[in-house]
């Protein structure tokens, strides 16, 4: 049961970043001076991608969205395995292992590229996700013989 207490905080956790990188990632305005210059270069530097007329803004933009949808499903996909958590936790194992390593990697690449609050929240959710790894446990069937 507890696997099950841990994915829910992670969930919820993940649903956080997801909401507070949209917020202040995407949607976030810039300062005055030296950031609004470098918004409005990046803004009036278009190039032909594809077929297609884009700016350093739009993959910019584009990107940070997509994290946000990414962020969104897994808390989704998190709390929908807390339930299977509760049947069937030792077999969720290699896919909570799978996004553990993947939230120590972004970790990683936040405390790189970033700042202090995406690294201690992907930590926070590695972390939950470890814990639930740690305390899966198979619970038996009741399965009647005849």
């Amino acid at each position: 049961m507890k696997s099950v207490i841990f994915l829910r905080i992670a969930s919820v956790l993940t649903f956080i970043h997801a909401v507070l990188h949209t917020v202040g990632g995407v949607f976030g305005s810039a300062a005055p001076g030296l950031q609004q210059a470098t918004v409005a270069t990046m803004k009036a530097n278009e190039f032909a991608v594809m077929g297609a007329m884009r700016s350093y803004w739009d993959f910019y933009r584009g990107f940070g969205l997509m994290i946000s949808v990414f962020l969104t499903l897994e808390a989704i996909v998190f709390w929908q395995l807390s339930s299977l958590a509760k049947t069937d936790a030792l077999r969720l194992r290699p896919v909570l292992a799978t996004f553990l390593i993947g939230y120590l990697g972004a970790a990683v690449l936040s405390y790189r590229y970033f700042f202090w609050a995406p690294v201690i929240t992907e930590i926070l959710i590695a972390l939950c996700l470890g814990l639930a790894i740690g305390s899966a446990k198979q619970i038996p069937r009741n399965e009647t013989v005849a």
